[in-house]
């Protein structure tokens, strides 16, 4: 689902321009408070030292790496050639983007500052009379910025209630820093079509659960979506990793760090779960709580889910199809110069290798294109026996969490009994002591398995997962191995019997065994003292 974005890579959502003699302390303190409760990143210099009139490499940078502008025009603001000067790089940066520039006209009627009359006039003047040599040429510059903004639609405080006033600012801020955001989705091929799927469950239900393999783009997902629609809330929060929080902090000190997001309280006394209840019960509220892997953390905090009216579903995030992943590696082809031929036929190996999984399409993309064709050619074919690392660890996450009467079933469904009936193998596993019932589900529920007309199917890449645990318990020793699923593997440690007792499965293509093979199986299954193996698996292909 990732691709990397060509469009620009704002520092800021924000900069925000005032007097601070004006309103450091009331109106531009309050604006700048909302807008980084409403999760935008917002750049303001409060600094309170004696300035010049030339503003700092710093502070331009600031401002033509911020998205917006916004600039409270104060009664005040023309006495500063500081603010002035700010003003001239703001307007310079924006130029043809003027609807990135909002102007607040505090207290002050817009023809004032476009004619450099009242109030606001008089301050300009009294910079203007000090001024000497040099910095008269910049006068000129200056009357024509604040004639330019003060043509620009914005927002007047007279005679308005300010907290309705910052709250329309806020909305109209929101609507268009996330509306960008939105856009530079377009980068993350097949993004469009599952946030609308999102957006029309949430629709129905007050929560929803993102499902899907490792590596899928769930994380990814949860994003875009949140970006896309936590403009249209009261307050929002997006917790990242909550898995590790809870582990360090505890469901109370979890719970406290989500309440002091959305609420900005620093000094708050959490006692259980109507806590959340009391204090969100009438806010309209998205929370994001990502990587979530102990089902007691949700349970803890949707304890009273019924009380907000608030239901829940899950949404499976689907695999790429052939289409959206040759997109994602035409991103990564497109930086080289292979021939045309070549990049087509690996692009086809990698999609056909990843099977519409992102991570994979991300990882092996950005390294194979960049090498000739024998380099990658190699790369390829060392996949078969070998996983990429990066793939494999985070595919191995899932696994390493589950119990070992779990690891166990998905070891024999993996290397044994993939695409197998349910039932049939349900029954073999449940003669093994495993706990078929609750252990499917489990795998059911990390994405390791899934089933489709009573078959039991699992991605080829974390079935290649699976044989590499197996492997890496003892490199190079397949006599150890618990599982012997490769024939020509299995031949090899049959015919020099060196099988140990580490094996507890073998797979077997008796169509290309000789017969002194077979004969040699025979007797190895029905010698009933041999300690050698707990059971064998034999199916002719």
């Amino acid at each position: 689902m990732d691709a990397s974005s060509s469009c620009p890579q704002w520092k800021y959502d924000v900069f925000l321009s005032f007097r601070g003699e004006d309103t450091r302390n009331s109106f531009a303190a309050h604006l700048y408070d909302a807008l980084c409760r409403r999760g935008i990143n917002t750049f303001i210099d409060d600094s309170k030292l004696m300035r010049g009139q030339v503003i700092s490499p710093a502070l331009a940078a600031a401002i033509k790496n911020s998205m917006f502008s916004v600039v409270v025009l104060s009664k005040k603001y023309a006495s500063s050639g500081w603010c002035l000067e700010e003003l001239v790089k703001i307007l310079e940066s924006k130029t043809g983007m003027e609807e990135r520039v909002l102007p607040i006209f505090y207290n002050v009627d817009p023809s004032d500052i476009r004619k450099q009359k009242g109030e606001f006039g008089k301050a300009f003047n009294r910079l203007v009379k000090n001024l000497k040599g040099e910095k008269m040429e910049r006068v000129k510059i200056w009357r024509k910025a604040l004639t330019q903004v003060a043509n620009i639609a914005g927002e007047d405080s007279r005679n308005r209630h300010e907290p309705t006033l910052i709250k329309k600012i806020i909305a109209e801020i929101s609507n268009k820093v996330f509306s960008r955001y939105s856009s530079y989705d377009n980068n993350l091929v097949g993004i469009h079509s599952r946030i609308q799927e999102v957006e029309s469950l949430l629709s129905t239900v007050g929560i929803i659960g993102i499902c899907g393999i490792h590596g899928i783009g769930k994380t990814t997902l949860a994003d875009a979506v949140y970006k896309k629609i936590s403009h249209q809330f009261e307050c929002s929060a997006f917790l990242e990793n909550v898995g590790e929080d809870f582990r360090k902090q505890g469901l109370i000190g979890l719970q406290k760090h989500l309440i002091s997001l959305l609420v900005d309280d620093g000094n708050l006394n959490i006692k259980g779960c109507t806590s959340i209840e009391g204090r969100l019960r009438w806010t309209n509220v998205l929370i994001v709580l990502d990587n979530v892997k102990d089902g007691a953390i949700l349970e803890f905090l949707t304890a009273n889910q019924d009380s907000f009216g608030l239901r829940m579903k899950y949404y499976e995030v689907r695999l790429l199809n052939k289409d959206e992943a040759m997109e994602v590696l035409g991103h990564y082809s497109s930086k080289h110069k292979l021939p045309k031929d070549d990049s087509m036929d690996l692009s086809k190996r990698i999609r056909n290798y990843a099977q519409g999984l992102p991570l994979a399409l991300k990882v092996l993309g950005s390294s194979l294109f960049r090498l000739e064709k024998p380099e990658w050619r190699s790369h390829l074919n060392k996949l078969k026996s070998c996983p990429h690392p990066k793939i494999n660890q985070v595919l191995q996450i899932s696994y390493d969490e589950l119990d070992n009467k779990a690891k166990n079933i998905f070891m024999d469904i993996s290397r044994l009994f993939k695409e197998e009936d349910k039932d049939h193998v349900m029954e073999i596993l449940e003669a093994c002591g495993f706990f078929p019932i609750c252990g499917i589900r489990t795998l059911l529920d990390k994405s390791l398995l899934t089933i489709s007309n009573n078959k039991l199917e699992m991605h080829d890449l974390i079935q290649e997962m699976g044989m590499e645990v197996v492997r890496q318990k003892y490199p190079g020793e397949p006599g150890k191995w618990s599982k012997l699923c490769s024939p020509t593997y299995a031949s090899s440690v049959l015919k020099k019997e060196t099988v140990t007792e580490e094996v507890e499965g073998i797979f077997l293509n008796l169509s290309n065994l000789r017969e002194i093979y077979c004969t040699y199986i025979w007797r190895f299954c029905k010698d009933e003292k041999s300690q050698t193996a707990q059971s064998l698996h034999i199916s002719k292909l």
